[in-house]
């Protein structure tokens, strides 16, 4: 749909930047912090990039003030971060943690007295080892008890001031990194595990949302889903099943639980057939179905184009490129579902991502017209090599190519109709991306580290930073040039 004139952000569109507890904190043994699943995985050799791991990450722990200064300058109007659970309940339950809960308090003190929105995610991958050794973590029932107290305790000493909330960040990629790739801990690749993890999970989202409604009467929460709009390849109908399969199996088989509480036919049948279905019990679909969330949230960064994998000889688990040595991944499947095929019209990140903002808006109108939910971008950016230049420069033109184009898509979105609650970058300043260590650069602050040494951990404005501002200060209207308040000294020109 092409209009004669694109709609305007609205007055109270949220534009922020996102991060995650592990990926910059550090500190991971201070402050009474419990070890998570995270901490023992990235010392298993081979798990991650250079053996690389978020034991000091990018020192935001010690360094939040100077970050939150950093965030009130660009002039972010809401930031996205995650509690790491064993911070609060080192032991995953049991006695909380003061500490842990000061430390979360004054971060948000300090958010709102730059006159930030905090946006709290409660679950960013990062489940305590404790409760991995107990009972398995996310794959006992015992879990959701656990979580929900967690979350009840930080919805009664935070949800005074903080109104927006993420339950569950990408349940559709820790489920499937840790139990079906192995590339995530719990490092299993069994997909009978992975389906009754993610149930699991399922109903522990609707528990706390449940419980939120209770404590955050006036909040708005709702989990933080990997959106990955999928393509046929091209008009042959086997290909556009295959892109029908791709949609209900890896899209609509998470969100059809958050807003309806029941999972879509077809996948399901597919699970049936090859004796993948979780465990159901009683009054399961009632609790999904009595915990819609106030909207979807979605990360995005890509689309996946699909064409039909044979049943017989199919393509099945590829390979992940972690390296960011361009062309290294390989196609993956489903045998008898799809299998991934090369896009020729898009091009791709080093990482082998496609770049395909129109993608965004696609699946944004797929999400308003098949939900009718408002959506929340809580993540989308562009991972890529930076270069610090001669006198502290980073000139990353290509993420604010990148955000540009994805942010007019969002406009776009905008103007079909789709309402859109805010938009968060991933992320606000370099950290440790996960399997990929430090090279993998995202934010619009340099950290001075790399996997071999930390050095001095000096945050650095790129050009990035500064194209935010702008685009921040004029709610979006001016997608290019300088930002006002940096003229004459910012070195986007």
């Amino acid at each position: 749909m092409e209009h004669k004139t694109k709609a305007t952000f609205p007055k109270d569109f949220l534009w922020g930047s996102a991060s995650a507890a592990y990926q910059v904190e550090g500190a991971w043994n201070e402050g009474g912090k419990g070890p998570s699943v995270w901490d023992i995985y990235t010392k298993i050799e081979g798990t991650t990039f250079k053996g690389t791991n978020g034991d000091v990450a990018v020192d935001h722990y010690h360094r939040y003030k100077e970050d939150v200064r950093l965030m009130a300058e660009q002039g972010l109007k809401t930031y996205r971060f995650s509690v790491a659970w064993s911070r609060i309940f080192p032991s995953g339950k049991g006695e909380v943690n003061e500490e842990g809960l000061r430390f979360y308090n004054n971060l948000i003190n300090e958010l709102l007295a730059n006159k930030i929105e905090p946006m709290i995610t409660l679950y960013h991958w990062d489940i305590p080892q404790a409760l991995m050794d107990e009972y398995g973590g996310w794959e006992s029932r015992q879990v959701i008890e656990d979580f929900d107290q967690y979350a009840i305790t930080l919805f009664k000493h935070y949800g005074d001031r903080v109104k927006y909330w993420i339950s569950l960040n990408e349940q559709n990629y820790f489920v499937s990194y840790g139990y079906e790739t192995a590339l995530h801990p719990p490092g299993v690749k069994d997909r009978k595990r992975m389906y009754e993890v993610n149930h699991i999970a399922n109903l522990a989202n609707a528990k706390v949302i449940q419980s939120f409604r209770q404590y955050v009467p006036e909040g708005k929460i709702g989990p933080s889903f990997a959106y990955k709009p999928y393509y046929p390849m091209d008009s042959n109908p086997e290909n556009i099943l295959a892109f029908e399969n791709s949609e209900d199996l890896n899209n609509y088989f998470w969100m059809d639980i958050y807003a309806w509480g029941r999972y879509p036919i077809t996948a399901w049948k597919y699970l049936e057939e090859n004796n993948l279905t979780p465990t159901i019990q009683e009054g399961d679909f009632e609790l999904l179905a009595s915990a819609k969330p106030d909207f979807m949230g979605v990360n995005y960064y890509r689309t996946t184009t699909v064409d039909k994998n044979p049943l017989e000889g199919g393509v099945d688990l590829g390979v992940k490129n972690t390296t960011g040595k361009k062309g290294s991944s390989k196609d993956s499947g489903i045998p008898g579902m799809y299998k991934s095929a090369k896009n020729p019209y898009l091009e791709a990140t080093n990482w082998d991502w496609e770049i395909d903002p129109q993608g965004l808006r696609i699946g944004l109108r797929r999400i308003a017209n098949r939900y009718n939910l408002p959506v929340l971008i809580t993540e989308n950016g562009l991972g890529e090599f930076d270069k610090l230049e001669e006198g502290d420069i980073v000139n990353d033109d290509h993420r604010i190519d990148y955000l540009k184009s994805h942010i007019e898509a969002i406009q776009d979105a905008l103007s079909d109709g789709v309402e859109v609650l805010g938009y968060c970058s991933w992320s606000f300043t370099d950290l440790l991306s996960w399997l990929n260590g430090y090279q993998k650069r995202y934010g619009f602050v340099y950290i001075d580290r790399d996997e071999e040494s930390e050095k001095d951990l000096r945050r650095i404005k790129k050009k990035s930073f500064y194209w935010y501002q702008n685009v921040i200060e004029t709610n979006g209207e001016s997608l290019q040039g300088q930002s006002l308040a940096q003229q004459g000294e910012n070195p986007y020109e």
